[in-house]
């Protein structure tokens, strides 16, 4: 069975991230595809300090041990999808979101983690920065060889209280069409294996 992984990068574990997130898993596993998200913001993640200790042996693992990287470098190994999301925050993502995806990326790159994974992300923002949030997301997946999916419109959602992200009716929609692009380019990427 195809396996998609979800990063909240806010520290809402229920707010409009999570939201357009979840719509985007909806369609996923209308489709038969797995889904599983793992709530990255409001956590102590290391930001990482370049020591090189992760290019060093044949481990995927960070030198931190004591935050969610190395296992959440082990649940994106094992699945074929890969969707990162984050609330604009003074117009670029969250600090945890980052932190993540300096780990993420120096750490599996040798090992060529999301090569070959479809990858996405989303963004949920109150009023402007939302480009610039997702393009910082973007940058993993490009740098990682991942194959990225788009949508009708940019992955963005307008909504600045928890559940407000719900009266953007576009940006839900958005989020729908994105779960089936995905859905349906693992579906053929599938059927050539």
């Amino acid at each position: 069975m195809m396996k998609a992984i979800a990063v909240n990068g806010s520290p809402k574990p229920k707010g409009n991230t999570y939201t357009l997130l979840k719509t985007v898993m909806d369609e996923l596993e209308a489709h038969g595809i797995q889904t599983q998200m793992i709530q990255a913001g409001g956590r102590d993640i290391h930001g990482c300090i370049a020591c090189g200790r992760c290019r060093t042996g044949d481990q995927m693992q960070c030198v931190f041990d004591d935050d969610i990287v190395n296992e959440s470098l082990r649940m994106i190994s094992e699945a074929d999808i890969l969707l990162l999301g984050s609330p604009v925050y003074f117009g670029g993502i969250t600090a945890q979101m980052k932190a993540f995806i300096d780990r993420v990326g120096f750490v599996g790159r040798p090992h060529r983690l999301l090569a070959g994974k479809l990858c996405a992300s989303v963004t949920a923002v109150r009023r402007n920065g939302a480009l610039s949030a997702f393009n910082a997301m973007n940058n993993l997946f490009t740098i990682g060889e991942g194959i990225v999916v788009s949508s009708s419109y940019w992955n963005q959602g307008i909504g600045g209280a928890p559940g407000e992200v719900l009266s953007d009716a576009e940006g839900i929609e958005t989020m729908k069409t994105l779960g089936r692009n995905i859905a349906q380019l693992a579906i053929k990427l599938q059927a050539n294996k």
